[in-house]
C-alpha cells in the first residue's frame, strides 16, 4: 500500500500500539556499504529518528523509546564514542526546539550520570523545556543496559528490606517495576529492530516480555515513514493472546 493508504488503514483499526520501542541498528553498515565513514551513517540515522518521531506523533502513539546509546557502546573505539556524543549534543541543541513546538515530551532512561557534563546539560535542558508537553513521550535510552537496570532494582529493594521498609513476602511485580528507569511507563506493545539481526542486545528485557517483535531487514537509515506505517499495520493484524487461547 501507499503511505496515505497505510495511514488510513491504521486509523480504521483499534489496536494502535501505545508504546513502540526501537533498536536502531545498522548505521555503521549502511555507511560501509557506501564507502562512507561510520559517522556518516549515524548522521543519516538522525533523519530516520526525526521522521519516525513525527509519524508516531501524527498517528497517536503515546510513547516512543529509542535505543540511542547502550551501556556496551562505551566499548567502541574512543574516536567513535566521542563522535557519537558530539552528534548527540548537536542534535539535541537543534531538535529540542522542534520537539517542543510539536508538543513532544523528551525523557531519558539509563545511567545518564555516565555521560559527559556537556551532554547531560543538553539533555537536562531539553527535558526541562518539554516537561509539560502532552503529546508523544520520546524516551532516549542512553548508557542503558537492561541487566544493569534489573540489578539496580534488586539492590534498591534489598536495601529497603534491610531497613525494614518492606517485607520480602510483600514484594510484587509492581514493586520491582517501580525501581526501573521505566517506572510509570507502560511496557512496549511493539519492538522493532532494524538491520536484520535477531537479538535483543540487552534492551528492555523485562519490559518486552509480551511485546510483538518485528525485525526489519534493512539498516536504520533506510527506515522511514512508510516502513514504520507498514510495521504498525502488521502489528494491528496480529492477535495478541498474552498466554491465553485466541
Amino acid at each position: 500500500m501507499k503511505t496515505q493508504e497505510l495511514k488510513e488503514a491504521i486509523t480504521l483499526e483499534e489496536a494502535l500500539p501505545r508504546h513502540i520501542a526501537i533498536i536502531m541498528d545498522g548505521n555503521g553498515r549502511w555507511a560501509k556499504e557506501r564507502s562512507l565513514p561510520r559517522a556518516a551513517g549515524h548522521m543519516e540515522g538522525i533523519n530516520s529518528v526525526r521522521e519516525v518521531t513525527r509519524v508516531c506523533g501524527e498517528i497517536g502513539v503515546e510513547y516512543l523509546t529509542l535505543y540511542t546509546f547502550s551501556a556496551e557502546n562505551w566499548n567502541r573505539p574512543p574516536k567513535e564514542v566521542s563522535a557519537l556524543m558530539t552528534l548527540l549534543m548537536s542534535t539535541l541543541r537543534v531538535e529540542v526546539k522542534k520537539l517542543h513546538k510539536n508538543n513532544v515530551k523528551l525523557t531519558t532512561i539509563g545511567a545518564i550520570e555516565e555521560l559527559s557534563k556537556d551532554a547531560r546539560k543538553e539533555i537536562e535542558e531539553g527535558i526541562k523545556l518539554t516537561k509539560n508537553n502532552t503529546g508523544l513521550n520520546l524516551i532516549l535510552a542512553l548508557s542503558y543496559g537492561s541487566r544493569q537496570e534489573i540489578l539496580n532494582a534488586i539492590k534498591e529493594i534489598a536495601h529497603e528490606v534491610h531497613k525494614g521498609a518492606i517485607l520480602p513476602e510483600s514484594i510484587t511485580m509492581d514493586t520491582v517495576m517501580s525501581h526501573f528507569y521505566t517506572a510509570g511507563v507502560p511496557d512496549p506493545d511493539l519492538l522493532i529492530r532494524t538491520g536484520g539481526e535477531f537479538r535483543l542486545s540487552n534492551f528492555l528485557l523485562w519490559q518486552i516480555a509480551y511485546s510483538e517483535i518485528y525485525v526489519y531487514p534493512s539498516y536504520w537509515p533506510s527506515f522511514r515513514e512508510k516502513e514504520l506505517l507498514e510495521t504498525v499495520h502488521e502489528f494491528q493484524l496480529r492477535e495478541r493472546r498474552f498466554g491465553n487461547v485466541g
